[in-house]
């Protein structure tokens, strides 16, 4: 029997190198409250991010949380997309605000800049859009609206590790953006965070509402929770770092043999991504319609039959689900494309003969 393919695969160092972290843990006795591996993992992503100041978190959804209330925002409402992953949300309605969903260029996948000063109302505090796969928002175009009604601009960037737009790292663009190092994710701490942002203040204040709100041993300032990275993972990002720019290039090559392969497929489009200073290639989403013969559904299903696994990435888009079914909103496109989308299974140890039967499989109809 064929081992299964999934759509990703957690990048791991040789577990030899892993253990001369492990034994320098174990001399410093130190596991956690940002200890001196931590502390190098800052200044080492710093500087291969090409940002300023950056805040390592337990998980990308608790420095979401963690965002939002070191920007000050307690009540109103946060205009974000529905096609997006749960935790986007959630951060928004852990901070006791409300989430309001508008519609996404179907050409980007990312919200549409259009919808959102549309949006806007007295009640409209910050907005939170996502770099849906790494490809980058309107990121001008929104901070304009942001400066013009005086509101937050928080980027969900957790597909975006890497990505520089325009000459400068993608992290750098609105008042704060959030990663995540999930297994899955392009750079992992196989669990993971991080806020980016533009001042020792800022900085500071994201620092301490990670750690409960402690300032020192007599004083607390917020009720906050505890976001801290510790001393394994962060050795683990160490590594990682080291051979990032390996496993990115590995992705790109496998993004243009499936790019060239479907060019010529009706009913096969792979979302564009846009010309970038340097990419990541996070992910390889095509979208499925007619005249394809099969469903999305029905496609997913003929590769799942094969040992291969897909993902509906996203589906269904948060409107759909029950727990928002109060915040709903018309949103057309995000729900045609949450219906039509699959992302193909994409990472650096994926070898060709396997993308070449993914392909065979998809043309084969």
């Amino acid at each position: 029997m064929n081992n299964p393919i999934y759509v990703t695969q957690p990048v791991l160092p040789e577990l030899d190198e892993f253990i001369p972290y492990l034994e320098q843990i174990w001399k410093n006795k130190i596991l956690t409250n940002c200890g001196p591996l931590h502390q190098q993992l800052e200044q080492e992503l710093c500087t291969y991010l090409g940002v300023d100041y950056i805040s390592l978190f337990n998980n990308g959804t608790i420095a979401l949380v963690t965002a939002l209330q070191a920007l000050g925002l307690t009540e109103g409402e946060v205009i974000t997309t529905p096609y997006t992953f749960v935790a986007t949300a959630h951060s928004i309605v852990w901070n006791n605000l409300t989430p309001v969903f508008v519609d996404i260029d179907p050409k980007t996948s990312n919200i549409d800049p259009i919808n959102v000063e549309k949006a806007i109302t007295d009640k409209t505090v910050a907005i939170l859009p996502v770099h849906c796969y790494g490809i980058p928002c309107d990121v001008e175009k929104l901070q304009e609206i942001a400066n013009l009604h005086n509101l937050k601009l928080i980027y969900d960037a957790a597909h975006a590790f890497g990505v520089i737009h325009q000459g400068k790292s993608l992290l750098k663009y609105g008042d704060l953006s959030v990663m995540s190092f999930h297994a899955t994710k392009v750079f992992n701490t196989f669990e993971g965070g991080a806020i980016v942002c533009h001042s020792a203040e800022m900085k500071q204040r994201i620092d301490r509402l990670k750690n409960f709100g402690i300032v020192n041993e007599s004083t607390i300032d917020d009720i906050s929770l505890n976001g801290k990275l510790s001393e394994v993972h962060a050795a683990l990002g160490l590594l990682q770092l080291k051979n990032i720019d390996h496993t990115l290039q590995a992705r790109q090559k496998i993004d243009r043999i499936y790019r060239s392969s479907f060019i010529d497929i009706e009913g096969i489009r792979c979302i564009e991504r846009i010309n970038l200073v340097k990419d990541n290639y996070s992910y390889f989403p095509i979208v499925i319609s007619e005249p394809y013969p099969l469903s999305r559904d029905e496609l997913f299903e003929k590769l799942k039959l094969n040992n291969i696994f897909a993902r509906k990435y996203f589906y269904p888009i948060m409107t759909d689900l029950a727990v928002y079914k109060k915040y709903q909103s018309d949103t057309p496109e995000a729900k045609r494309l949450s219906e039509q989308v699959l992302c193909l299974p994409l990472y650096p140890d994926l070898c060709i003969e396997s993308v070449e039967k993914i392909i065979n499989l998809i043309k084969d109809n």
